[in-house]
């Protein structure tokens, strides 16, 4: 079994540090990729600390996956060696229960392998993410990245893009349609962005000005700071869509009364602690509270083929490996725009 180097937590809250991870040897549908780049996922910083609760250490995060094909098994057929690939959050499913074989694996009743914090089908072998050199993949959960998006800007596509791309795409925004993005962080600004590039007419809505220049230059339409007196009273009742990006608590009331009858908000954020929700806002116009996951593999691709199209990608600072840890506490304090990469080529030197 191949050696690599990676980064990992040895228990719940430490920081990461060098760690050799033993992957798995090749078999004839998997694809050997050397990883280039991984983003930094919020996900990765509660599973770290185990805020979620199931943690398994040692862990090595990661699964915004971006790198080339080092070697192909003789039996794969989508992908050779040199081609710009990607993986996600899941490298495994069972493939053969229905959300399996509607080509929605993120829902996979059977066995759904996350790509870290995972177990694979045996039930023992745990799963190690993307902080490392090299990962070992059945080509079926493996991405093509298109040429004209550079790696280090499509990483967070493969999470952050896809989990804003699937809500859109399965209530059917299309253009003309008014769109509300809650939160401009590592998802939101790429909800800002997915919508834009469908046609709609976004509004942000954010605690604070600073980001208003950005969201602006990303395609937002309107830019409302929710903490003014009746800043909402005269947008009640006027939206197609809402999508709540934010992971803080968030009155959920106040925005359902902004969407017109029959019209959806969608969480995506996972808040740490449960919200409260009246009746009345749902009742009176019929409105509906849904949440939305990822996606499975044919969406995910055809996410990264619409953001090949429309030239989407996401804003990234790259770091070197040995800054994650900094990177974690600048997360929490908010001090990103808007999604931390690692270059593994700080960890390989």
């Amino acid at each position: 079994m191949p050696s690599v180097k990676a980064y990992a937590a040895s228990k719940a809250k430490a920081l990461l540090g060098p760690y050799q991870i033993e992957r798995k040897e090749p078999g004839p549908h998997d694809v050997v990729i050397d990883i280039l780049y991984c983003g930094v996922c919020h996900s990765d910083l509660h599973q770290v600390r185990d805020e979620w609760g199931g943690s398994l250490f040692p862990m090595v995060p990661g699964h915004e996956i971006v790198g080339k094909v080092a070697k192909a098994g003789y039996l794969a057929k989508h992908h050779k060696v040199g081609d710009r690939v990607g993986v996600g959050c899941f490298i495994e499913s069972c493939r053969h229960c229905e959300p399996c074989r509607k080509g929605l694996e993120q829902f996979c009743e059977g066995h759904l392998t996350m790509t870290y914090n995972g177990l694979e089908k045996d039930g023992k072998t745990p799963t190690y993410g993307g902080y490392s050199t090299q990962i070992v993949v059945d080509e079926r959960y493996v991405l093509k990245i298109p040429a004209n998006l550079p790696l280090e800007t499509a990483a967070p596509l493969l999470c952050a893009g896809i989990t804003t791309y699937s809500p859109l795409k399965e209530w059917k925004v299309k253009a003309g349609q008014n769109v509300g993005v809650i939160g401009l962080g590592g998802l939101g600004h790429m909800a800002v962005k997915m919508a834009s590039a469908l046609g709609a007419e976004v509004t942000v809505f954010s605690t604070s000005d600073r980001k208003k220049e950005d969201a602006k230059r990303m395609g937002a339409d309107h830019f409302v700071i929710t903490t003014g007196e009746g800043a909402l009273k005269n947008l009640m009742g006027t939206f197609d869509f809402i999508i709540n990006t934010a992971s803080g608590n968030t009155d959920l009331d106040k925005y359902l009364m902004l969407l017109k009858r029959d019209r959806t908000l969608v969480l995506v954020g996972a808040p740490e602690k449960p919200g409260v929700l009246n009746a009345f806002p749902l009742i009176l116009k019929r409105r509906r509270l849904a949440g939305s996951l990822i996606g499975g593999i044919k969406e995910t691709q055809q996410m990264l083929n619409f953001c090949g199209k429309k030239n989407i990608t996401s804003d990234v600072e790259v770091i070197p490996m040995e800054k994650i840890n900094e990177a974690y506490e600048r997360m929490l304090k908010g001090d990103v725009r808007y999604r931390f990469v690692i270059d593994m080529a700080s960890l390989k030197s």
